[in-house]
């Protein structure tokens, strides 16, 4: 036993957590600039931002315990209780803002529409695992389980309604799929089945909010002091920032308080006013380490459950960051997805150490298989 234990902490990848270690405490020290023009609360933001991360490197270190092949045998149970959860969210969750996400246990609450961008990696990668995958790729009809086991979670995130994580959730799953193999006629097949259904959406599901929010993103000067008003705001504090930033607690956009959600989903407002063009590439290349280093770890993984797992979190992550810092420069509508390790928020934070912590889990066992 101790021979395994030593290869485990030889084959430790200590250069990601350092890099995730890095990403975190430059956002520590950017919430603390985005909440230093707030009204005193007892506990700072950045501090209880730290918080967080240290809830975070304990999950990482209990993930790293464990072998992860057991997240293939309990994958249907996850899903099966996070169906339930998010179905007991629409019963009795605690609204906030015109939308209901959260449970509350005790003085925490969580979302557990965030649980289910893990479980739906897990889930996919146990079905992906023990389906044979036709030669030249998935038809459609081998898509219909797994669009099923999709379809069910992303119909009840959309009811909260929260578009943004609806959203992502669909994207993992296609990131996964798409690593999998699928043919390009069942590709072409889908995405001309998408246009009636995009119309139908708007037409009969997306709330006024939701489709006002599209529509500002387009033009958003139709509403500027509306809901257009965030990214007017977020593409001044960027475009001011300049080359070299305006310096730490120098930024006359989040010192005044005219971004929106400053120190949450346009945290990297905030870092471009202060930072500017050089501290914000700085920020992109390493998050761009970050998803290189993670598909490096789903090819090196001699385990094809490992692979999907690795492929999933790092779509995961990646699409977070790619829908977050389009959002802030005005590419994409606000979806309020936030910045991983970059953000403020605990639930956010454990989710996306959650991914980190399967990574290093599925990096450390290499040997094994």
């Amino acid at each position: 036993m101790g021979m395994i234990d030593r290869r485990l902490l030889t084959n430790f990848d200590w250069g990601l957590l350092l890099l995730v270690l890095v990403i975190a405490a430059i956002g520590v020290v950017n919430i603390s600039s985005a909440t230093a023009s707030y009204a005193l609360v007892d506990t700072p933001y950045q501090l209880r931002q730290i918080y967080w991360i240290l809830i975070g490197l304990f999950l990482v270190m209990l993930l790293c315990s464990i072998d992860y092949h057991i997240f293939s045998d309990i994958s249907y149970w996850l899903y099966g209780i996070a169906v339930m959860l998010l179905l007991v969210v629409l019963v009795m969750g605690k609204s906030s803002m015109g939308a209901t996400r959260w449970l509350q246990l005790g003085f925490i609450g969580f979302q557990p529409s965030e649980l289910m961008k893990i479980v739906i990696i897990t889930v996919f990668a146990r079905y992906f695992t023990s389906t044979v995958v036709p030669p030249g790729g998935m038809k459609l009809k081998d898509l219909f389980y797994p669009f099923l086991l999709l379809s069910v979670p992303v119909v009840l995130i959309m009811k909260q309604p929260d578009l943004g994580t609806a959203i992502l959730v669909a994207l993992i799953a296609f990131s996964m799929i798409l690593f999998v193999g699928i043919r390009l006629r069942t590709v072409l097949t889908l995405a001309l089945a998408a246009f009636p259904s995009v119309f139908l959406g708007w037409r009969f599901y997306l709330r006024d909010y939701q489709k006002a929010r599209i529509l500002n993103f387009l033009s958003p000067e139709r509403d500027p002091l509306g809901s257009g008003y965030h990214i007017i705001q977020s593409k001044i504090a960027i475009g001011s920032g300049g080359f070299l930033g305006k310096g730490f607690q120098q930024g006359t956009q989040t010192q005044l308080r005219f971004l929106p959600e400053q120190h949450t989903d346009f945290a990297f407002s905030v870092f471009a006013e202060e930072w500017g063009f050089l501290g914000s590439l700085l920020v992109i290349v390493l998050y761009l380490c970050m998803v290189l280093w993670g598909l490096n770890i789903a090819r090196r993984c001699n385990d094809y459950f490992g692979s999907l797992m690795a492929v999933g979190v790092t779509a995961m992550l990646a699409w977070h960051i790619i829908i977050n810092m389009g959002m802030v420069i005005g590419l994409f509508p606000v979806v309020g997805v936030p910045l991983p390790l970059f953000s403020y928020g605990g639930t956010s934070m454990v989710t996306s150490m959650i991914g980190f912590g399967i990574l290093l889990n599925i990096r450390m066992r290499r040997f094994m298989f």
